[in-house]
C-alpha cells in the first residue's frame, strides 16, 4: 500500500514533466513567459502556482488566530492561536522544497513543488504547478489509541495547481487535489479524499491586492461536522516582499487540516483571522 501511496504522490510531476522544466533545470528562461499570477506563494490558504527563485531560502511565519466569535473573552482569538513555521528552499527556479512545523496537532510536513508548464505570451495560456506533502501528526496517543503505529501519523497530499493571468490586475486558479490520512477522526470518513479547489487574486492599487480560495470536498462524511474552507485575504506588497492578512473558516494551516477540518461559520462570524510574514535569505 505504501508504494501505491508514492505513485499517487509524483503522479502529476510523471505525467506532466515538460521541456519547460527542463529549461528551469538547465537555466534557460526566455523573456517571453509571463509574469507570476500572484505575488505571494499562498492565494490564502492554498498554494499559488508561484515559485521561489533558485538558491533563494525563504523563512515563513503564519499565524491562525482563535474565532474572532469569542470577542473579548479570548480578546478576537489572540489568545488561542496556531503557529506554523516553514523553510522553503529553490532548488532550481522551477523546483522547490520545504520542510515545516506546526502547532495544530504537532504536524511536521515536507513539501515539493514543481513548474511543469508555464504561460506563455503568445504560447501555452496557463501556468502548471504540481504540489506535493507529506505530514506526520505527532499529537497522536498511544494511550488514547491502542496499537498506534507510524504508519498512522502519516498523511500524503497532492495537488495540481493551474492558474491563468488574465492581465496585469486578474488572476484566477484551479486546484484539483487529493489528499489521504491514515487516521482520521470520524469514523466513516474515508482515509482518501478529494477536493476541488478555486482561488483569485484582484489588485486594487499598486501595493494592495484582494484574494480568495475555497475547496469544494467531493466526498465528505455525512456525518462530518466539518466544512468546506472559505477564506479571504489582503496582499501587501512591501519592497518586493508579501505580507499577507486573511480571514478564513479553517484554523489550521497544512493542506489536509484546512480541507479536510475547518469547522468556521461565515455566517455566524466565527472565522478566524491570519497573516503570513515571509523572510527571505
Amino acid at each position: 500500500m505504501k508504494y501505491l501511496y508514492l505513485f499517487i504522490f509524483f503522479l502529476p510531476s510523471l505525467l506532466l514533466a515538460q521541456d519547460d522544466l527542463l529549461s528551469e533545470i538547465d537555466g534557460e528562461i526566455e523573456e517571453d513567459y509571463k509574469s507570476a499570477a500572484f505575488k505571494g506563494l499562498k492565494i490564502v490558504n492554498f498554494e499559488s502556482t508561484k515559485m521561489i527563485s533558485r538558491k533563494e531560502l525563504y523563512f515563513m511565519v503564519s499565524h491562525r488566530f482563535g474565532s474572532i466569535e469569542t470577542g473579548f473573552q479570548d480578546f478576537f482569538g489572540l489568545d488561542q492561536a496556531v503557529t506554523r513555521l516553514n523553510f522553503l528552499y529553490g532548488i532550481t527556479d522551477g523546483i522547490n522544497v520545504g520542510v515545516s512545523r506546526s502547532s495544530f496537532r504537532k504536524i511536521y510536513e515536507s513539501s515539493l513543488k514543481m513548474r511543469l508548464i508555464r504561460e506563455k505570451k503568445g504560447g501555452f495560456p496557463v501556468t502548471v504547478v504540481s504540489s506535493s506533502n507529506i505530514l506526520v501528526n505527532t499529537s497522536l496517543d498511544e494511550a488514547i489509541l491502542p496499537g498506534l503505529e507510524f504508519k498512522n501519523r502519516l498523511g500524503y497530499t497532492t495537488q495540481l495547481l493551474i492558474s491563468k493571468k488574465f492581465n496585469s490586475n486578474f488572476s484566477l486558479q484551479l486546484m484539483p487535489t487529493f489528499f489521504h490520512d491514515n487516521y482520521v477522526d470520524i469514523d466513516d470518513q474515508h482515509n482518501s479524499q478529494y477536493v476541488i479547489g478555486f482561488g483569485g487574486r484582484h489588485k486594487l492599487t499598486k501595493r494592495w491586492s484582494v484574494n480568495f480560495d475555497y475547496g469544494l470536498h467531493l466526498n465528505r462524511a455525512e456525518t462530518s461536522p466539518f466544512v468546506n474552507p472559505l477564506s479571504i485575504g489582503f496582499d501587501l506588497e512591501t519592497g518586493g516582499h508579501v505580507f499577507q492578512l486573511h480571514f478564513t473558516n479553517a484554523q489550521p494551516m497544512n493542506t489536509n487540516g484546512f480541507l479536510g477540518q475547518a469547522t468556521g461559520d461565515w455566517s455566524d462570524g466565527n472565522v478566524f483571522f491570519g497573516f503570513n510574514v515571509t523572510r527571505v535569505f
